[in-house]
């Protein structure tokens, strides 16, 4: 069960819990962003993903771990160019809501963005924890400019309104976003996603792709939302949500008769199988995006028209024949 698979009335019973909570207090979010980092700089030192793999889960925990298995094989004497993430300026959207499993955002600024040419560039990290036992995870990564970050709805407490899965206010409710985005970018429907990089843009890409010289490439999307990859979303002012969800992708590229495909050493790292004429790579995909209510848009949004605002993708397995 997700953090959104709640009734229509926003209460869900969990062990008996069913009032309305913050999901954390401030300094409960700041010790888990804390937790996090450490761990994530542990692991990063180490080329270790069993050091942060208490920390991570769903989207970027895939892809976290991942790609240190595959840095670990390649650099077993851990990272040589390691710089220790830090993440400040942290602004926390805390929703209230009944029982478990209980997630906030955390709008943080990253010294990473420095070497990048981004200084202003906004780390939005979102922590979920499913047990009064568990320990906060980090579930999803997006990058964002700060003004491309909309502004949440929240009560006279500071606190923000979580978005049922299934809602039905929304152009597109949040429980159908990954299995709509796959469809999206396979075939082009539905068309209610507004152009843009991680639309449009990334179609347009994969056709220029899909045919070079001595090589063919095949993409497949897959949905995936069951837990612990499950959409999370916030009320946004306008009415509209914030939603956070996963996709599978899978890129398949055969190389020509007589040629041999190169194969980099992240991707060999991950390899299964032997590269004879096709390698496999398999891929997941986060995804922040603007849902407007139905029928309706917001101030930046395009009426009916779902925007994604980021996307953070990272290879966790590879297969050749």
């Amino acid at each position: 069960m997700t953090v959104l698979s709640l009734t229509a009335s926003g209460c869900v019973t969990v062990h008996g819990e069913l009032e309305v909570v913050p999901a954390a207090t401030k300094s409960e979010a700041a010790r888990a962003l804390k937790d996090f980092t450490d761990a994530y700089n542990a692991a990063d030192k180490a080329y270790d993903p069993a050091l942060d793999a208490a920390r991570v889960t769903g989207a970027l925990g895939a892809i976290n771990q991942a790609g240190l298995t595959a840095r670990s094989v390649n650099y077993p004497d851990g990272n040589p160019q390691h710089v220790p993430l830090e993440l400040t300026d942290a602004k926390y959207t805390i929703p209230k809501k009944a029982g478990w499993p209980r997630w906030f955002v955390a709008d943080v600024d990253s010294n990473r963005d420095r070497d990048t040419g981004a200084e202003n560039n906004s780390w939005v990290l979102v922590f979920v924890r499913h047990s009064p036992d568990q320990l906060w995870q980090a579930t999803y990564l997006t990058i964002l400019a700060p003004d491309k970050i909309p502004v949440f709805k929240t009560d006279e407490d500071g606190l923000a309104e979580p978005v049922p899965a299934d809602t039905d206010t929304l152009t597109v409710a949040p429980r159908d976003l990954s299995e709509e985005y796959a469809s999206y970018m396979q075939n082009g429907k539905p068309a209610h996603f507004k152009d843009g990089p991680h639309t449009s843009g990334w179609r347009d890409s994969r056709k220029k792709d899909a045919t070079v010289l001595g090589m063919s490439t095949q993409y497949i999307d897959q949905p995936l939302d069951t837990d612990p990859y499950g959409p999370l979303a916030l009320t946004t002012e306008n009415g509209g949500a914030m939603v956070f969800f996963t996709v599978r992708n899978f890129e398949r590229q055969t190389a020509a008769k007589g040629l041999r495909l190169k194969v980099t050493a992240d991707v060999k790292a991950l390899l299964t199988g032997e590269v004879k004429s096709t390698v496999t790579k398999e891929r997941v995909s986060s995804q922040a995006a603007v849902v407007p209510l139905g029928g309706a848009g917001g101030a930046d949004t395009e009426p009916g028209k779902v925007e994604v605002l980021g996307r953070l993708t990272g290879l966790t397995a590879a297969k050749g024949s």
